[in-house]
């Protein structure tokens, strides 16, 4: 008998994702954090291997310059949502993606998988894990390191992962 694995989708916040493994993170003036480069192929295979991830959408903020980062992230295996981005106040690109990612997972996407991955530290989606969860729908959710993760999140403790913890896996090595 053939075992049937369930259907495993994976809705990526590719900036608090990002953010959460570059950046260095202070706690009362002191550095406890040293940040990272994730390996974003090494990320897929990640998902692939601890999750069983059949598709893992990135909601990321579009700008023309960075095609070349789009096709990478597409040959690894990624489905790109874009957002279109504005500048904020010092001119740096703004996409705010929650709204994508939770309209995905909760209606676009919800009907072709059975279970799914959040991958953000953002209390922004605690309501989306608690449907998610009420649905049985909820997988895990992977957080970039504990300083990133909101204070909304604690509740979900048997679903969350620190990809922190595997930053010798999953950071990009230097050449």
């Amino acid at each position: 008998m053939i075992k049937k694995y369930p259907i495993v989708y994976a809705f990526i916040d590719s900036q608090n994702l990002n953010l959460g493994t570059k950046k260095d993170i202070f706690r009362h003036g002191k550095k406890i954090y040293h940040g990272w480069e994730l390996d974003f192929e090494k990320f897929r295979v990640y998902l692939a291997d601890k999750y069983r991830v059949n598709k893992a959408f990135i909601f990321i903020g579009y700008i023309k310059e960075n095609n070349y980062l789009y096709n990478q992230l597409k040959s690894y295996g990624y489905e790109l949502i874009f957002k279109s981005t504005t500048k904020d106040g010092l001119g740096k690109p703004k996409g705010n993606i929650d709204a994508e990612l939770v309209l995905h997972a909760a209606a676009i996407e919800y009907n072709k998988y059975d279970r799914a991955v959040i991958v953000s530290g953002d209390g922004d989606f605690c309501c989306l894990h608690e449907y998610l969860l009420s649905k049985n729908k909820l997988a895990g959710i992977i957080i970039p390191n504990r300083l990133n993760e909101s204070s909304l999140l604690k509740k979900f403790h048997d679903y969350k992962t620190f990809i922190v913890r595997d930053k010798e896996k999953l950071k990009k090595e230097r050449h």
